[in-house]
């Protein structure tokens, strides 16, 4: 069992290419050659709330993993919506019209039952109950099946700890360490661990992942090689003057329906949730603004417009990028 603690994504990042640069071992895959971790892989998030990356050399986009991330909890699996945000999302598909292994479909629809909210609800009865299995993996529908999109992260156990706070261990059969372990996973699986603990009622507590198969590929080691001599600490340490912007602010309820609003509506003057005033339609206006490329203004405008948004680190990430990308066009 390999095994690295950080305290957030920034430091996981750069201790997991380390490891994986000095202890993989080169096997061939079905997409190129890897370097694979001998056994399972677990990393531990002490502070998985400080999910965004700021790395200029990794370019993470956040706009994406962000709204990626709502669109989970929200349940989706239609490539239209999540599509706004990455161009590329259809080629993942089998039909270009939904994700057969949407991991917040699997979540709360694939299985006929809310697995959120029947979790959420044994938890707030019994804080100690040790059945609270969130399933993602079908056997009858991806076992030995063809296609292009199965989950990756298959199982997911909820307990809370001794300290009263949610702990969260994500199971995960395959996972390559750029676009999945340290990019779009943390932010969605923390995201949801954030929600689960506001429905529950108690704070965030600490976030596992295994992983049976922690993989790199070398295309990714040859784009981003600048990585592997960051100064984590530094990067990590941006958070010592952020405090993450809380995601629930109102009744789970009201919540949920503002989440609902935001997927079939967008922006609105409605919203319960100051998350969704103040963090959301900021970040979707200012996506928006970007893509508008009949605007000759378009960046200015979407940096503005991101310098809205609350959430001091998706602030920052959102604008940064922008920039980044002004500078290439």
């Amino acid at each position: 069992m390999n095994f690295l603690k950080a305290r957030n994504v920034s430091q996981a990042l750069i201790k997991g290419l380390v490891m994986i640069h000095d202890n993989g071992n080169l096997q061939d895959s079905r997409v190129g050659q890897v370097l694979v971790m001998d056994g399972p892989t677990t990393i531990l998030y002490e502070r998985p709330k400080e999910r965004v990356l700021f790395y200029p050399e990794r370019n993470a986009n956040p706009f994406f993993h962000f709204m990626e991330g709502l669109w989970m909890i929200a349940g989706r699996n239609d490539v239209a919506w999540i599509s706004q945000f990455n161009s590329n999302m259809e080629s993942f598909t089998d039909d270009g019209k939904v994700f057969h292994g949407a991991y917040g479909h699997r979540w709360r629809y694939h299985f006929e039952m809310d697995q959120l909210a029947i979790i959420a609800d044994l938890l707030k009865a019994n804080p100690d109950d040790r059945r609270c299995v969130l399933q993602m993996w079908d056997p009858v529908v991806d076992l030995g099946q063809n296609g292009k999109d199965f989950p990756c992260n298959t199982t997911i156990y909820f307990r809370v700890s001794m300290a009263g706070k949610l702990d969260m261990m994500v199971g995960n059969r395959s996972n390559d360490i750029i676009w999945g372990t340290f990019g779009a996973n943390v932010v969605h699986m923390s995201m949801m661990q954030e929600y689960m603990a506001a429905r529950i009622g108690i704070p965030v507590g600490r976030y596992w992942q295994t992983s049976m198969n922690m993989h790199l590929y070398t295309e990714h080691l040859e784009k981003y090689p600048q990585l592997l001599f960051v100064d984590y600490e530094e990067a990590s340490d941006r958070y010592n003057s952020i405090d993450p912007y809380p995601m629930v602010n109102s009744s789970i309820e009201e919540w949920d329906q503002d989440l609902m609003m935001f997927m079939t509506e967008g922006p609105l003057v409605g919203f319960h949730d100051r998350f969704f005033k103040r963090v959301v339609s900021p970040i979707y206006q200012s996506w928006m603004a970007y893509k508008n490329r009949d605007d000759p203004d378009r960046f200015e405008k979407a940096k503005v417009l991101a310098l809205n948004c609350s959430a001091n680190d998706w602030r920052m990430a959102c604008y940064e990028w922008l920039v980044r990308l002004e500078n290439k066009s």
